[in-house]
């Protein structure tokens, strides 16, 4: 008898339980970082005026904690697109390195051109979170 009315109780005790599962999966889907990640870009490696490699790099940009995250994403078009114009117009070449770019010369750059599209005090930073090469490249011939 006691095993049939916690069987009929069971249903009704998973029903009342799911309210707050829900509530908590809701609250921790909201939580949101305060970053636009960019998709990778190829940004060329140009010594003595040759190519000599490109090196796929991925980006994010951490922004100011007040920052309006949504509308920051939907402008991550633009953030690599200014990206990929600094890199064709000065290459970010690291001395004789074939395979790295110059991570501080790019994060200058590109924090000069995220306060131009975003405004002042929106993008707290720039960090690099990955440098792949194209390939390995042997130093060009003279």
């Amino acid at each position: 008898m006691l095993r049939r009315r916690l069987l009929a109780a069971l249903p009704i005790l998973s029903l009342a339980a799911s309210p707050a599962v829900a509530a908590e999966e809701k609250a921790g889907a909201k939580q949101v970082g305060q970053y636009v990640d960019l998709q990778p870009v190829a940004l060329p490696v140009v010594i003595d005026g040759q190519l000599v490699n490109y090196v796929f790099v991925s980006v994010r940009l951490n922004l100011a904690s007040g920052a309006d995250t949504s509308r920051w994403r939907a402008m991550e078009p633009y953030f690599r697109d200014a990206l990929v114009r600094a890199g064709a117009t000065t290459p970010f070449t690291l001395g004789r390195e074939y395979d790295k770019i110059d991570i501080a010369k790019m994060t200058t750059s590109l924090m000069k051109s995220a306060a131009q599209i975003a405004g002042p005090n929106v993008v707290r930073s720039v960090t690099v979170t990955s440098q792949v090469p194209s390939r390995r490249a042997r130093p060009p011939q003279a």
